[in-house]
């Protein structure tokens, strides 16, 4: 019998944070990445991320300043939120490399912040281990996928959150959280998605993800977050390796009230589950149960809308003032 692991006081959606095996012949096996049924704790390595990351902030503002830029202007100039650019030159955000690119030409640096983005890749993934220790290891598992499958109940799921809905769910939470905390959670769980959105290697993992409708209709952080997190679910729903689908509120035959899940399929690894609520988790790595959860994926997947319904479902709601 597989092991099992199970954790309380935790829920990623809302308050946290060779050969690939899909083509049959002969899997690979690649030892960086961890054995879900062994390896339970990963190392804490986040002290020298964050040192990194203030340092680059620092660089960042006296490259700005130098040129006689206020942090609304080379917002303007670089087209990022000026909010974005007073988060990287706190260390509160971690910078895309595009936008490193653009402020160093923009800045006059010549190079000095391109020169760190290897560096930055490095910090990227020791941030993870800001979530709580029991979540590093499926966050780890999760960064060297090859297929992620998600249905989500009560939210829109982890990889698929604005910055600013993240920070919402968080502020939310009961008991309240410290800022200091909120703000930790929000960039660990911003770090997970470059998996998503700039993937490192081709092809990207195939991702599908099932939304119970009722979570679009709740506007949670007001009407202006609400509508840039629809806005931001149409965009990467147009992503070619991902498929999102919305399960509608009047469907009859309903395979998965149950709850929320995920399936995961690392590199080189067996497929393994996840599940949360009320604050109890449990990643599954006993095959036939990750077995019998994959079959209700695909029964979910199957009621629910297609993607071109679905979408067409997101653009309506985003003309609802």
């Amino acid at each position: 019998m597989h092991e099992k692991h199970t954790r309380e006081d935790h829920h990623e959606g809302a308050v946290d944070a060779g050969d690939d095996g899909r083509s049959g012949g002969t899997t690979t096996i690649d030892r960086s990445v961890p054995h879900p049924s062994r390896d339970v704790e990963l190392p804490e390595d986040q002290d020298s991320a964050q040192d990194f990351l203030r340092a680059l902030g620092k660089l960042f503002k006296r490259a700005r300043e130098r040129a006689g830029l206020t942090q609304q202007e080379a917002a303007e100039r670089l087209n990022f939120g000026v909010d974005l650019i007073s988060a990287i030159e706190r260390a509160r955000r971690i910078p895309q490399e595009e936008l490193l690119h653009a402020a160093d030409d923009l800045f006059g640096a010549d190079g000095m912040l391109t020169t760190v983005i290897p560096d930055l890749r490095e910090a990227k993934k020791k941030v993870r281990t800001r979530h709580p220790a029991w979540f590093r290891l499926y966050a780890t598992l999760e960064s060297h996928c090859v297929e992620l499958h998600s249905y989500t109940t009560m939210v829109i799921p982890g990889l698929l959150q604005t910055e600013a809905h993240v920070r919402a769910l968080h502020e939310v939470r009961r008991p309240p959280l410290h800022s200091d905390v909120i703000e930790q959670r929000v960039a660990a769980r911003i770090a997970r998605q470059p998996l998503l959105l700039e993937p490192g290697s081709w092809p990207p993992p195939t991702m599908t993800f099932v939304v119970e409708e009722s979570v679009l209709h709740r506007k949670l952080g007001g009407t202006e977050v609400h509508q840039e997190q629809l806005r931001h679910l149409l965009r990467v729903s147009a992503l070619p390796w991902v498929e999102l689908q919305v399960m509608p509120m009047k469907c009859a035959d309903h395979p998965g009230l149950a709850g929320s899940f995920s399936i995961l399929t690392p590199r080189g690894r067996p497929q393994v589950a996840y599940t949360e609520g009320h604050g109890r988790n449990e990643l599954i790595t006993d095959p036939e149960r990750v077995r019998l959860m994959a079959g209700r994926y695909g029964s979910i997947r199957a009621q629910a809308l297609t993607p071109r319904q679905s979408t067409t479902l997101i653009e309506s709601l985003l003309e609802e003032r």
